[in-house]
């Protein structure tokens, strides 16, 4: 298959600019009126986190490029320093938009629902004042560190996504006309609660203020000596990529620790600030982070939105949020309550979070308790605060039995977290595995050795997504429950990988990356494209988080040429251009934003009719196809590939949450009119709480979900 035909730079978007694009789908949830308000300040916050790390890391590794004088350019054709330059635009009119969605309808409609949040501490009553008086001195005071600057005090070490207070004082006993200003600066304590709840009116109103506010209005009582001349807010964004020199670290371990206090430290590449800061303020902190006008950020409004997502938690709002989602028994588990002998019986799926992810935890759980269990061996890529998997491979440790886990320490963000869980397995006695040079293990299997009268049986668990119990209930994921033999095979073969050299020759059914998954997929592609030409009916049908890897999109276009007919569900990140005269014309992509993060991986190859279902932890982009130790699996249990089919039908047909990508790049809703109303994570919610009843859905009665259409 003849690749560069397709591989044009004017044929890809480029990828930072395609994230920015997924933030504003998020942002338009915030800002759609037919959203529960609840719902909406959650997706504000959620823009908000998003952008944050976004920053962290992509704006940091492109700053990094250009001060390394890195000038070769992506495959959509830009330079590190012409992406930095449309990044800064993109991201000032996203922000702005941010705060006019929460300065112009939420907070408005917060108050008209009885929460009122007081922006300015010049808008307190008497009675609240006298309340913050005693809450001041008895809760925040005491917490509270002063910093100044001075001759004998260099500025002080800000530390990465903090809120601070920065002010001008001058001594008290100071003529007029001779006052020299000094520059000091309180961190915002992030140990304490950033929503304090004032006294209630007695028209029931709640009444709340941001914990600055209250800071900055009694910073007076910080510096007795002096006046306060001015104080804003200011928040700060660093580099917070790690490098880790794997081939130079003695102990990943203890390296991966030492890099992450560096993370508080790196260069500063975002400074927020409230948008009428003194002018002479705004230049001590632009002079201190070395910071270009481009990278300041002018807020009207508070600054970090995340903290909406405290909002959403308030007690008492629950007519302005979605009901609670609770999911759904597994039926399969339910008469059966014997895992392993209901999977003897057959492969079992699973559908996150519309079904629960209990029969994964009982998985591990029973194997722990299990005299007949010889073996249990686990990836963990990012876990629960309060992980009962991890309680679980403990207790199966302490019982007597091999228990093997590779703990991820290169997780982005969930470093710290899996260190301390590695240290805690290790101390139960689980062999602790720390991934291969150079890769990060990001697949998701479990294998269960079992010994049994007919001989050694092994179980496994394959997933889309994280052995997370809290994620399990926000994202959508599938797993599969198996004891295929072959899958079983290939499960050691792989663990084996991954704990010391042995690498197989082939490999019966899983796809692994990096080593067969790139040519796997373009051979399955390829097919696709010898089927067309032959007149036999021929598609694809692909659900990811992110598509960018240039092959992969080079492939598509050659598909969609010979006349393919391309369907592909991006969540986040998408470098692939539709609409392509000649070249992509038969594509077709959408994005769903809904109350749960789409999340799982599933492909769908038609195969001249007898259709092949692969789903997995990749996505298509190079760094999980080339970087990163994946899985993909076959789906082939008829009823569970029937059951897959479905469930593609219902995300392609959604006319409630897909967002359409349009040739210009840009997104559009679904014009619903006269369409019939489809929510496909609604749908799959009714669907699982139907398949759980007592009774058995007959199969073949699915439909859509019918609702009366908008008037135009």
């Amino acid at each position: 298959m003849d690749l560069k035909p397709y591989t044009k730079p004017e044929y890809f978007r480029n990828r930072e600019l395609s994230w920015i694009s997924f933030d504003e789908r998020v942002l338009s949830e915030a800002r759609d009126k037919s959203i529960p308000l609840f719902e909406r300040l959650k997706f504000l916050s959620i823009t908000a986190s998003n952008l944050d790390e976004f920053f962290m890391i992509r704006v940091a590794s492109l700053k990094d490029m250009v001060h390394a004088d890195y000038t070769k350019p992506d495959i959509a054709g830009m330079t590190p320093k012409e992406q930095l330059k449309e990044i800064n635009q993109r991201t000032h009119e996203l922000v702005q938009v941010q705060y006019n969605t929460y300065n112009r309808s939420l907070l408005p409609l917060m108050n008209k629902n009885g929460l009122h949040v007081v922006e300015s501490h010049e808008d307190l009553t008497k009675e609240q004042i006298e309340y913050l008086d005693a809450y001041f001195e008895e809760n925040i005071y005491p917490v509270l560190t002063p910093m100044a600057m001075d001759s004998s005090r260099p500025f002080p070490l800000i530390r990465n996504k903090s809120l601070n207070i920065g002010a001008l004082i001058k001594k008290k006993e100071q003529k007029k006309g001779k006052e020299e200003l000094e520059f000091a600066t309180v961190q915002v304590p992030s140990v304490l609660p950033r929503i304090i709840h004032l006294p209630e009116g007695e028209d029931g109103i709640k009444n709340v203020i941001l914990l600055e506010e209250v800071v900055e209005f009694y910073i007076a009582k910080l510096f007795q000596s002096y006046d306060v001349v001015c104080a804003y807010p200011y928040r700060i964004m660093r580099n917070a990529d790690l490098t880790i020199d794997e081939d130079e670290a003695a102990d990943l371990l203890k390296e991966i620790q030492k890099q992450l206090k560096k993370r508080q430290w790196g260069e500063v590449i975002r400074l927020e600030v409230e948008d009428k800061i003194d002018k002479r303020l705004l230049k001590i902190l632009k002079t201190e982070f070395d910071i270009r006008d481009e990278e300041i950020y002018y807020i009207s409004g508070p600054l970090d939105l995340t903290f909406l997502m405290k909002m959403y938690g308030l007690d008492g709002f629950d007519h302005l949020k979605n009901p609670k989602h609770v999911p759904a028994p597994v039926p399969e588990f339910v008469e059966e309550p014997d895992i392993f002998a209901r999977i003897r019986q057959g492969d079992v799926f699973l559908h996150h979070p519309f079904q629960s992810f209990d029969p994964v935890v009982d998985f591990i759980r029973q194997a722990s308790r299990d005299p007949k269990v010889l073996a249990i061996k686990q990836t963990l890529y990012r876990v629960s605060g309060n992980s009962p998997i991890i309680a679980a491979l403990a207790q199966a440790a302490e019982n007597g039995k091999q228990v093997s886990v590779l703990v991820e320490l290169k997780a982005r963000f969930d470093e710290e977290n899996n260190i301390v869980w590695a240290k805690m397995l290790e101390k139960a006695g689980c062999h602790v595995i720390y991934g291969l040079l150079g890769l990060k293990t990001h697949s998701k299997i479990t294998l269960v050795v079992r010994s049994e009268e007919d001989g050694i049986r092994r179980y496994v668990h394959l997933g889309t997504g994280n052995y997370n119990d809290s994620t399990a209930k926000l994202y959508t994921d599938c797993g599969l429950l198996t004891c295929d033999a072959k899958i079983g095979a290939d499960a050691t073969a792989v663990f084996n990988m991954l704990s010391g050299y042995s690498e197989p020759d082939s490999w019966n059914k899983l796809i692994l990356a990096p080593l067969w998954m790139r040519d796997s997929f373009l051979h399955l592609i390829e097919m696709e494209i010898e089927n067309a030409k032959l007149e036999k009916p021929a598609y694809i049908r692909a659900k990811m988080n992110s598509l960018c890897d240039r092959d992969i999109i080079a492939a598509l276009y050659a598909a969609s040429s010979a006349g393919v007919q391309i369907d592909l569900l991006v969540r986040g990140i998408c470098c692939l251009k539709t609409g392509i005269p000649g070249v992509s014309e038969n594509i077709h992509v959408r994005s769903i934003v809904g109350n749960f993060l789409e999340h799982s991986r599933i492909f769908n190859f038609c195969n001249g009719g007898d259709d092949v279902i692969y789903m997995g932890s990749a996505d298509w982009m190079p760094r999980n196809l080339d970087k990163r130790v994946e899985i993909v699996f076959p789906v082939e249990d008829a009823g569970i590939k029937k059951e897959i089919m479905h469930i593609l039908d219902v995300l392609f047909h959604d006319t409630v949450k897909a967002h359409l990508l349009m040739a210009d790049g840009t997104y559009e809703k679904v014009d619903k009119r006269g369409k019939v109303l489809i929510s496909s994570q609604d749908q799959f919610v009714q669907e699982a709480a139907e398949k759980a009843k007592p009774r058995n859905c007959d199969e073949n009665s699915r439909v859509f979900i019918p609702a009366e259409p908008p008037e135009d």
